[in-house]
């Protein structure tokens, strides 16, 4: 996927501010930041969204959820609690077509978000 920007990431083409990293993902700050913390996991293979995963795909998710804990922890929010969003499509704000988790905090979270 040579035009996707977070492969382009992923590949050190296009800087950016690493928080953690594991075999298959990489966690860095978003750039546009909705809550105090606000960092996005990112496979490294490409997957263009949820609709793209199958059951091959769970070791992947379980190690995306394992650095997006890891990512809590590294920023205080572990114990006091953080949400993880997943976006699927333009209609729920999905502004990058490669399948990633946001990871957000540092504050109450609203219910409905927004």
């Amino acid at each position: 996927m040579s035009e996707c920007l977070f492969c382009k990431i992923v590949a050190g083409e296009i800087p950016s501010a690493t928080v953690a990293e594991s075999a298959t993902a990489l966690a860095i700050r978003d750039i546009d930041p909705q809550a105090p913390v606000h960092v996005l996991v990112i496979p490294k293979v490409h997957v263009t969204s949820a609709d793209h995963l199958t059951a091959a795909h769970g070791p992947l998710l379980g190690d995306l959820i394992e650095l997006a804990q890891r990512v809590a922890e590294h920023e205080g929010v572990r114990e006091s609690g953080y949400r993880l969003v997943m976006n699927n499509g333009p209609d729920a704000q999905m502004s990058v077509a490669h399948l990633h988790l946001h990871v957000l905090g540092g504050r109450p979270m609203d219910w409905p978000p927004g």
